[in-house]
């Protein structure tokens, strides 16, 4: 099994999960192929930013969802049209802590896979 990460980025965002603000989100996009099949997920974590240099790890305000699973291998041009939609996808995510995402304030640039 290959996990690809097709698309990072971290924003600043809003939560609290287990008395813990979480004033950070990782927004991605994965890519898991195996044995002629491919799977796409948007995932998101929200995680307790305190400074530019504190990208704390949380493992208890993550969520994920499967966009698209079939038969065939990696495509461009449907990540592309994925990542055109992920948006919608990842805020209603973070609504499950309810949570934001600010994308209007990265934290860092977009990593691309």
């Amino acid at each position: 099994m290959k996990v690809i990460d097709v698309y990072q980025q971290y924003f600043e965002g809003f939560c609290v999960a287990n008395e813990v603000e979480r004033h950070g989100v990782l927004v991605r996009l994965t890519a898991t192929s195996d044995e002629g099949k491919i799977s796409y997920e948007v995932g998101i974590s929200f995680f307790p930013h305190r400074d530019p240099e504190d990208f704390g790890i949380s493992y208890d305000a993550e969520a994920s969802r499967a966009i698209y699973q079939a038969s065939g291998r990696r495509s461009k041009k449907r990540e592309e049209a994925f990542l055109a939609g992920i948006r919608p996808v990842a805020e209603a995510l973070a609504g499950q802590f309810d949570g934001t995402i600010d994308w209007e304030k990265p934290l860092i640039e977009a990593r691309r896979g």
